[in-house]
């Protein structure tokens, strides 16, 4: 199988991601893990070979039990941030995501059976986007509240000065 799309660079490491957009009935489909007390979107890293939408259709089967056509893409997403996960953590970690939007079938029924590279159990849950749980990435609260047909471009840095 091919290799997750992240590299080592200097002292920190690079990945490239992605994410599916799942909504319904105004809600939002995201993941959580035993190890987190946050949820994340529904995704991962491209495997080499990959492009984005491949790999994003790749995570949606492999986290939900269901093959997903795209709509549209929505959000590219550049993140600095320290790795929270035992395999990087205190890591810093440049990230780029591609956020697509997926066409949600009417009887959508997930089902998740997928771990965390470090092995933690992973569940879906579905949240209000304006709810008081905590979720990366934090645009989805104001983004995905009016959903608009552009793609916009964010930069997060959350490094330490």
């Amino acid at each position: 199988m091919n290799k997750d799309m992240c590299a080592v660079c200097d002292d920190g490491i690079i990945n490239i991601r992605v994410g599916a957009i799942i909504m319904k009935d105004g809600k939002i489909l995201m993941a959580g893990n035993e190890g987190a007390d946050y949820l994340y979107s529904v995704g991962g890293r491209l495997k080499f070979g990959e492009n984005a939408e491949e790999a994003v259709k790749r995570e949606v089967f492999e986290e939900t039990g269901v093959k997903m056509e795209i709509d549209r893409l929505g959000f590219i997403h550049e993140n600095y941030f320290v790795g929270d996960s035992p395999a990087k953590l205190g890591k810093l970690i440049y990230e780029i995501s591609f956020y697509f939007y997926m066409k949600v079938p009417n009887d959508f029924d997930p089902v998740c059976d997928s771990f965390t590279e470090d092995n933690n159990k992973e569940f879906l849950k579905w949240v209000e986007p304006d709810g008081d749980i905590k979720m990366f990435p934090t645009f989805y609260k104001t983004e995905l509240k009016n959903p608009t047909k552009t793609v916009k471009h964010f930069v997060t840095d959350g490094r330490k000065n």
